[in-house]
């Protein structure tokens, strides 16, 4: 798994740890200037719950504009997000300037992503109408203990970036995506994963993502971390939404010199300010040819993390 350290700053502002400034008698930071991190440690003491409301009683929640949840379960076993995320929803009134939150902030070295469940996010995204940014990492396949759906279709006038991360992604939440509106959507990145964990999102599936009629702002799109990096090489080499981007990545996954070939045999993809394609399949002269053709007029190539190319079976970045 390629999730190694935890991030230092979330929708524009540095992280900022509340468990162990809490914990130290630290002084905190102004609400609004921080994206606020609560997580229980391995050996912490209360539950979630108990950190959430110390954390609602140390800041002013009308001031709060970011939150990072990393672990809910400190050592006791692994519950899934649902009493988490209802809290979260619960307290929406006391959060009202909340505007972008990430969900499962976990590496590897605390969990694998297959361990952690998640929830049903259609209530939250319904009690906070002007989030604009959601970050999910965890189980969001058939492999996890909950059930889909993750998502269902409903209709969000701010939401400007959404992204799943999840080892093994299951085909009705990229549905629901597609079948939601959300026009003010600007970047999707959706990990898909592989089969070993649960990923059964199909091209077919994310056929009303690329058609691109439904996400009139969308500028980034992100179909990373798949086993079927070839196969959505070759829908994206005519797929509409294409025109409408200036990034594209298929990051992360199993890229090869048959989906490489079919994205420069297909639709122009020089208007492209940046295409990432790290951690792939690609022959030295498959790389030549990608940068002959796009880096040559202006495209930003990622082309790092070769991958041995003699794999058996090439794997994704992140699946347990």
């Amino acid at each position: 798994m390629a999730i190694g350290r935890h991030i230092e700053e979330f929708h524009g502002l540095p992280v900022f740890n509340v468990e162990a400034a809490l914990a130290d008698g630290k002084p905190l930071p102004a609400a609004g200037e921080v994206a606020w991190r609560l997580h229980l440690d391995y050996d912490a003491d209360g539950s979630f719950e108990e950190l959430w409301e110390s954390f609602l009683a140390a800041v002013d929640g009308t001031e709060v504009r970011a939150l990072v949840i990393g672990s809910w379960w400190g050592d006791d076993a692994m519950d899934p997000l649902t009493e988490t995320l209802a809290l979260i929803v619960r307290s929406a009134g006391r959060l009202p300037a909340l505007r972008g939150l990430f969900l499962g902030e976990v590496t590897y070295e605390e969990n694998e992503i297959s361990w952690i469940q998640p929830a049903d996010l259609t209530p939250l995204l319904e009690a906070y109408p002007r989030l604009e940014e959601l970050v999910a990492r965890g189980a969001y396949s058939t492999y996890g203990e909950v059930p889909p759906p993750y998502l269902r279709p409903l209709r969000h006038e701010h939401l400007r970036t959404l992204r799943f991360e999840s080892g093994g992604l299951s085909g009705t939440v990229a549905q629901a995506i597609g079948a939601c509106e959300l026009p003010a959507l600007e970047r999707l990145d959706l990990w898909l994963g592989t089969e070993w964990y649960g990923a059964d999102t199909t091209v077919e599936d994310l056929a009303p993502l690329l058609d691109g009629s439904r996400l009139p702002a969308l500028r980034h799109l992100g179909l990373e971390n798949s086993d079927l990096s070839d196969q959505l090489a070759a829908a994206l080499a005519g797929a509409p939404v294409v025109a409408q981007l200036s990034t594209l990545s298929l990051a992360l996954g199993t890229l090869g010199d048959q989906g490489a070939a079919a994205l420069l045999a297909g639709q122009p993809l020089t208007h492209l300010t940046a295409l990432d394609l790290h951690h792939h399949y690609l022959s030295e002269e498959m790389r030549q040819r990608l940068e002959d053709t796009l880096g040559a007029a202006g495209t930003a190539l990622d082309l790092s993390q070769t991958q041995n190319l003699d794999d058996d079976r090439p794997y994704v970045a992140n699946g347990e």
